[in-house]
């Protein structure tokens, strides 16, 4: 019994201890398994490695005294939790926000309120998307302060834990500007916008900006990854990888701010005083083709494009096609004299300036009618009839082939994002005296005014035309410089002698003809008129014209321009709405601020300086 008993005891304390060494291997197995789990499952732990993105930016354009008319900054979008707010201290939140933003408190309010001016109570606010690099900065300082001012309350989710939501500080794109507003416009262009994974970046959409884009957007962002530091910070060390970011390349102009924009101020004044639709003018290097000048009296401001500026934002220089009338006929001659079928002397019977061609056609000239003039007084006096005989000496093809070798119809090459060729009148018309006469004088072909102002460098340069260009160079991000290759292209087109034929009457058109106010005291001007209808509904009309003048300045130090001014419509009463009383003022105006900021200077026996720009005022430019 006794036994038994004993046998009993043991046995229960045999299995408790077999129970309880099971329980032991099942808690034991259960915690290697989960160890296991923790060891090789993903866990939402912080990461010992760290990445800061460095995106890359355009590039600047740069003017040739170094002044920035367009650059890229960073902007940052800024946000806020509405409930994180304490609503004892949210006007002190609009305050400090305010300050450190510089938006101004009103706009900062109006951002809590929805379209029908109810308070927001909950939600994601977004502040600002427009916010720079230095207020961010100074938004990111704020973000530590607004806690300790009891500013921002904690907000409890659902499962209990508490969250402080601080200022959101997130950098989102890319911002072009131009801090210079409407000066260069419309030549700069603008841009629009292109998003590349959430992230905007600017696109060049017209001008310098759309004929540069490859160049000057972005290259490669910069990346810095490695181990982090208690806070997050990346610990630099030689395990550390750095990518540098690669900015898009600098766009550096030909074009001085100051000549620039005295010009186009000038421009602005000239449009006043000649009640026309617009003025453009350019002064072109004739030697190198390098642009000083390229202004228009109608610019706008690329920050803020509105409904008015549309009519302003291609540039007409290279888009704008016209008949371009008088200034013509030197073209004309040109191709005379250089095949021969004329010299300067040469004596045409003019018919008292009216010239029958049969039918109802006639060709006249104006209220100067002579009956005779040589060839050098056609052009000295602007002869229809006489410019109309001396193409008939042509042929229809050597007429056609000669306008082509000066660069009409074909593109100019000028860096903008368009650049029209124009058109021409064919062969098989030109072989017709009536076609011919009507093109020797500037009707029946449409040009641009960078097209025309490009031939009558070759006046000026020994008969050899360059490419107009504004581009200097680029340089890289790490300042190394590269010129374009097409900036080096120049033409021969006439031979020395018929350039110096052509400068001389040029010269003489300036001194006894119808360009005589653009006469400069120590400098050699000259240059040719132009006054030319425009056509409304198909017809041309009696009162609405384009006039120009197209010519050069030069000094005896080697300091040679080829300057052009197109005035569009000049409504005025006859007859201070021709070229002599519009574009050949404001040409002496632009040549009177060569000579102050000397680009141009004149002789010794010149007189002074303060006789020749006595209507001249010049503006200061601040960056």
């Amino acid at each position: 019994m006794n036994q038994d008993t004993n046998n009993h005891y043991y046995s229960q304390k045999n299995t408790k201890i077999l129970f309880l060494f099971l329980l032991f291997v099942l808690a034991f197995a259960i915690f290697l398994f989960s160890t296991l789990r923790t060891i090789f499952s993903d866990r939402d732990l912080p990461s010992h490695t760290s990445t800061i993105n460095d995106r890359s930016i355009r590039g600047e354009i740069i003017s040739k005294d170094n002044y920035t008319v367009s650059k890229s900054q960073k902007i940052y979008q800024v946000g806020i939790r509405s409930e994180s707010i304490n609503p004892d201290n949210k006007e002190l939140f609009i305050s400090l926000f305010s300050l450190y933003s510089d938006i101004p408190k009103k706009e900062v309010r109006n951002k809590f309120k929805d379209k029908h001016g109810f308070e927001i109570k909950s939600g994601n606010i977004i502040l600002s998307k427009t916010i720079d690099a230095r207020h961010a900065a100074q938004l990111k300082s704020l973000k530590s302060k607004l806690r300790n001012l009891n500013i921002l309350k904690p907000i409890k989710k659902e499962n209990g834990i508490e969250i402080v939501y601080g200022l959101d500080v997130v950098e989102i794109g890319e911002n072009r500007v131009f801090p210079l507003k409407d000066t260069l416009s419309p030549i700069l262009g603008y841009v629009g916008k292109q998003i590349e994974k959430e992230y905007i970046r600017p696109d060049g959409m017209q001008g310098l900006e759309r004929k540069y884009d490859k160049y000057i957007k972005f290259k490669q962002n910069g990346i810095i990854e490695g181990k982090r530091d208690v806070v997050g910070d990346v610990i630099h060390n030689q395990f550390s990888k750095i990518d540098q970011r690669v900015d898009g390349m600098n766009l550096h102009l030909t074009i001085p701010l100051k000549l620039q924009r005295n010009v186009e101020l000038m421009l602005d004044d000239m449009k006043i005083e000649t009640n026309s639709d617009e003025i453009l003018a350019t002064v072109i290097d004739s030697k190198t083709g390098e642009i000083l000048v390229m202004a228009s009296s109608n610019r706008y401001d690329p920050n803020l494009i509105t409904k008015e500026s549309i009519n302003s934002l291609n540039p007409k220089f290279s888009e704008y096609l016209y008949e371009p009338g008088s200034v013509l006929k030197p073209l004309t001659l040109a191709i005379a004299l250089e095949l021969g079928r004329v010299t300067p002397d040469a004596v045409f019977n003019l018919f008292n300036g009216e010239l029958d061609i049969g039918g109802k056609h006639k060709i006249t000239d104006g209220e100067h009618r002579f009956p005779a003039l040589s060839a050098e007084d056609i052009i000295i006096h602007s002869s229809n009839v006489g410019i109309s005989l001396i193409s008939w000496r042509l042929s229809g093809k050597e007429f056609h082939d000669g306008l082509v070798k000066f660069g009409l119809s074909r593109p100019s090459g000028i860096d903008l994002s368009r650049d029209f060729p124009g058109s021409i009148r064919s062969i098989p018309q030109l072989n017709q005296k009536i076609y011919r006469a009507n093109s020797s004088y500037g009707y029946g072909l449409m040009a641009s005014f960078i097209q025309l102002v490009k031939a009558y460098t070759a006046f000026d340069n020994d008969g050899i035309i360059p490419t107009p260009h504004m581009i200097d160079f680029l340089e890289d991000s790490e300042g190394k410089k590269y010129k374009l290759a097409n900036q080096n292209q120049k033409t021969k087109v006439i031979s020395s002698k018929t350039a110096l034929q052509m400068k001389n009457i040029l010269i003489k058109t300036v001194e006894n003809g119808t360009g005589a106010q653009a006469k400069t005291a120590g400098i050699i001007v000259g240059g040719k008129t132009g006054t030319a209808k425009m056509i409304s509904s198909g017809q041309y009309t009696q009162n609405s014209f384009r006039t120009s003048f197209i010519g050069f300045a030069n000094d005896e130090y080697g300091h040679k321009y080829t300057i052009g001014v197109l005035v569009i419509n000049p409504n005025r009463p006859f007859p201070y709405y021709y070229a002599s009383a519009t574009a050949v003022p404001t040409t002496k105006k632009i040549i009177d601020m060569l000579v102050i900021l000397n680009y141009l200077k004149p002789n010794k026996s010149a007189i002074t300086l303060q006789q020749t720009d006595k209507n001249i005022t010049l503006t200061e430019v601040d960056n």
